[in-house]
């Protein structure tokens, strides 16, 4: 299988895993000074590691009481359904990522690019309607 490219405005998902399998597995490219959405998945378990460059996780169960932490290169980061979180790239950086399908609903509270929550049939356009 060839990887899957989707581009995103904070960079790029490389997906590894076909979309048959019990698990998605991916590497996340962030670009300096960028920053995923603020968000929470409904459904989606999740658990990454920082492998290359400085990135931050803002991440908690009330958005009025995130913390920010620098991640630690080789650490597991656990994200169950409904933690709000965030990835910001402080210099270049990759993530792998390890989760359930993409399954539910992403909500975004705050997007950078002004992007929606991500549902099952926005997920199914092309680049992922991005």
């Amino acid at each position: 299988m060839t990887a899957q490219i989707i581009d995103k405005p904070w960079g790029r998902e490389i997906i590894l895993s076909t979309p048959d399998l019990p698990y998605t597995a991916k590497i996340l490219e962030i670009k300096a000074g960028k920053r995923l959405s603020l968000q929470y998945h409904d459904q989606k378990l999740e658990t990454l590691c920082l492998f290359s460059g400085e990135a931050n996780i803002i991440w908690g169960k009330d958005q009025s009481n995130l913390i920010t932490e620098k991640m630690i290169d080789g650490q597991g980061y656990t994200i169950t359904p409904g933690t709000i979180h965030r990835f910001q790239a402080i210099t270049n950086c990759r993530l792998f990522e390890a989760s359930t399908p993409e399954i539910g609903t992403t909500y975004r509270l705050e997007d950078d690019a002004n992007r929606n929550d991500e549902t099952e049939s926005v997920r199914n356009l092309p680049n992922r309607g991005y």
